[in-house]
């Protein structure tokens, strides 16, 4: 499992998660989050991309079961395990569980069977979140 690896390897968790997103994308390293963080303890620089990457997460959740791809709690893992691996503070963690909480529902209300638009979709989030986890692995990361 893709956070079996995160654990041993802590601050690479956007890169297994574009890895996860890509199916075989490399990219950089981020930093450890603690890290990342500003010296007021706020939210990482990269804050914004990974609640997007957090909502694409809940979209894929949804949508990837529902057009009959066997992956019946993959995207909720991939989310719990960057949740595990960011370890965000009570706020960060609620906006970050929104996020993702957001994608799914409005798919929820959109689709009750896959349609070519669902599987369009899915497809464009597969992408979309390979993407993001790749530039923010390359603009926040470390090599």
């Amino acid at each position: 499992m893709i956070f079996a690896a995160l654990r041993r390897r802590g601050p690479r968790a956007l890169l297994l998660l574009a890895l996860a997103l890509a199916a075989g994308a490399v990219a950089p390293g981020l930093p450890s989050p603690a890290a990342a963080q500003s010296t007021q303890g706020g939210a990482p620089p990269y804050e914004g991309d990974l609640l997007r990457l957090s909502e694409i997460l809940g979209a894929l959740h949804y949508l990837r079961p529902l057009c009959g791809a066997g992956e019946a709690t993959r995207w909720r893992d991939e989310m719990q395990g960057l949740v595990d691996i960011e370890a965000p503070s009570g706020d960060r963690r609620g906006q970050l569980i929104g996020a993702f909480n957001n994608g799914y529902d409005s798919y929820k209300q959109v689709y009750r069977s896959c349609t070519p638009s669902a599987e369009l979709a899915s497809q464009r989030y597969l992408e979309t979140g390979a993407k993001l986890s790749r530039d923010i692995a390359a603009r926040y990361g470390s090599n």
